[in-house]
C-alpha cells in the first residue's frame, strides 16, 4: 500500500515538472535558432517558473512526510496485529496442551482404576508422568509413608520408560521439606533457592537433579506420601506443570489409598493372622507353579513339614493363650532361620509350619531343617512366670527326587516327620 502511494504521488510530480519544463525547452530552441532577443522573454519564464517549482518540491515534502508517517502508522498496526495474533497463538497453544494434557489425565485416571494392587497402580503412575514430561529427562519418583518406620519411603521410580533404583530410600532434603511443610514444592534451579543449603545440595546422591516438583498425596486431610518428577536440566519444568501435577496427585493419592487397601484385604485372605505367615491355600496355589518351574529347569525344590513337639500340653497346662504365645514364638523364630529370598513359609494347619525351598537339594534342605530344630530348642518362652523349652520336629522332601506330583511330595515330607517324632522328636529326618 505504501509503496501505490509512492508511485502515484511521484508520477503526479514528475508529470507537473515535464509540463512546465517541456515548453520552456521549447522556447529555448526557438530563441536559439531564430530570435536571440527571446532569451529575455525566456528569463522571466524562467523565474516565474520558479515559484511552483518551489511551491511543488514543498508540497513534495509534505507529500514524503505524510507517506512516511503512513508508513510508520502501518507498521505500527502491523506490529500491534502481529502481537495480537502471537498471543492468540500463545492462547490457543495453551488450551491445547490444556486439552491433551486433561486427555491424558483421564486416560491415566481410567487406568488407575483398572489398576488392583499397590505395585501395579506406582508403575502406572510413574510411568505415565514420565511420558506427560516430555522429552525424556524426567525421572517421576513416588514415596509413601511406611507406618511402621514412622517414615516416607519409596515405592516405585522410573526414568525414560525404565526402573531405576535410587538410593535415598527415605527422601532426600526436597521431600523431608515437603513431610515438614505440607505444601507443593516447585524448583527452577535447585542450587540457586534460598530455602535449600547449596553445600547439601552439592553432596547429594550421586544422582543430579537441577530442576524439581513435588506435591504431597493428601486424602482426606491425612497425608500418604509424595509425587515427584525431576529433571538433570534447570528450568526443566514451569508453573503450569506444577498445577497438572497436582491435579495428577489428588487423583492419584485416592488410587493409591484404594490400592493400600485392596493389598491389605488380599493380604489378610492369603496369611494367617497369629503368626503372619502365608496360609495353605495360598501354599497350594503356589506350589504347583513352582514345580513346574523347576521341572522345566530341571532343578530341585524341597519341602519341609515342621510341627511342634507336646503343643497339646501347652493348651492344657497354661491355656489357649499360651498355645498362641508359643506358636508366633515358633513362627518368629521360622520367619527369621528360613529368610532367604525366594523361600515361601506357610502355616499348615493347627501347630504344622511348613517351607518350600527353591533350587535347593536334600542335604541342604535337611541342613536347615536340622539349624531350625537346634534354634528352637536353644531358646524357652516365659509361661506365667515359667520359662518353658519349646521343641519341634521336622520331615523333608525333595521334589522330583523323593515325588512326582505336589500331594505325593506333601505326603513324603509328612511320613518323614512322623519318622522324626517316632524316633524321639526334637529332630529332623528326610525321606
Amino acid at each position: 500500500m505504501i509503496q501505490k502511494l509512492k508511485q502515484r504521488s511521484f508520477k503526479y510530480y514528475a508529470l507537473l515538472v515535464v509540463s512546465l519544463l517541456l515548453p520552456l525547452a521549447g522556447f529555448f530552441v526557438y530563441a536559439t535558432r531564430y530570435q536571440t532577443g527571446f532569451f529575455s522573454f525566456l528569463a522571466l519564464a524562467l523565474l516565474v517558473n520558479i515559484f511552483p517549482l518551489i511551491l511543488f518540491y514543498r508540497r513534495l515534502k509534505q507529500k514524503r512526510s505524510e507517506v512516511k508517517l503512513q508508513k510508520e502508522e502501518f507498521f505500527e498496526r502491523s506490529n500491534l496485529l502481529k502481537s495480537e495474533l502471537d498471543k492468540e497463538n500463545h492462547i490457543i497453544e495453551a488450551f491445547r496442551r490444556k486439552i491433551v494434557m486433561y486427555s491424558q489425565l483421564k486416560d491415566l485416571v481410567e487406568r488407575l482404576g483398572m489398576c488392583l494392587s499397590l505395585e501395579d497402580s506406582a508403575r502406572t503412575l510413574c510411568g505415565d508422568l514420565c511420558r506427560f514430561f516430555e522429552p525424556g529427562d524426567a525421572t517421576a519418583i513416588l514415596y509413601l509413608f511406611d507406618a511402621h518406620a514412622g517414615d516416607v519411603c519409596i515405592v516405585y521410580a522410573e526414568h525414560n520408560r525404565h526402573p531405576v533404583n535410587i538410593k535415598t530410600k527415605r527422601g532426600d532434603m526436597f521431600d523431608q521439606w515437603i513431610i515438614k511443610n505440607l505444601k507443593s514444592l516447585h524448583l527452577e534451579d535447585v542450587k540457586n533457592d534460598f530455602r535449600f543449603d547449596r553445600r547439601k545440595v552439592d553432596e547429594g546422591e550421586g544422582r543430579q537433579v537441577r530442576s524439581l516438583l513435588s506435591v504431597p498425596l493428601i486424602v482426606h486431610s491425612k497425608v500418604i506420601g509424595i509425587l515427584r518428577v525431576d529433571s538433570p536440566k534447570p528450568s526443566r519444568f514451569h508453573k503450569e506443570d506444577l498445577r497438572f501435577l497436582k491435579a495428577i496427585g489428588d487423583v492419584a493419592a485416592v488410587a493409591l489409598e484404594n490400592a493400600q487397601m485392596y493389598d491389605k484385604v488380599e493380604d489378610m485372605a492369603i496369611r494367617d493372622s497369629l503368626t503372619g505367615l502365608y496360609l495353605r491355600r495360598y501354599m497350594t496355589e503356589r506350589f504347583q507353579e513352582e514345580m513346574v518351574r523347576h521341572l522345566r529347569k530341571n532343578t530341585p525344590l524341597a519341602f519341609i513339614m515342621i510341627d511342634l513337639d507336646h503343643f497339646k500340653q501347652y493348651n492344657d497346662t497354661f491355656g489357649h493363650t499360651a498355645g498362641d504365645l508359643v506358636l508366633k514364638h515358633v513362627a518368629m523364630l521360622f520367619k527369621e532361620h528360613f529368610a532367604a529370598p525366594g523361600n515361601l513359609l506357610c502355616r499348615y494347619g493347627g501347630e504344622e509350619f511348613c517351607v518350600i525351598l527353591p533350587d535347593c537339594g536334600k542335604e541342604a534342605a535337611l541342613a536347615l531343617a536340622v539349624g531350625f530344630v537346634r534354634r528352637v530348642e536353644s531358646t524357652s518362652i516365659v509361661l506365667r512366670r515359667t520359662r518353658t523349652p519349646v521343641t519341634v520336629s521336622a520331615g523333608v522332601a525333595v521334589f522330583p527326587v523323593d515325588a512326582r506330583t505336589k500331594d505325593e511330595l506333601i505326603q513324603r515330607a509328612d511320613l518323614a516327620l512322623y519318622e522324626a517324632k517316632r524316633r524321639g522328636r526334637n529332630q529332623a529326618h528326610a525321606v
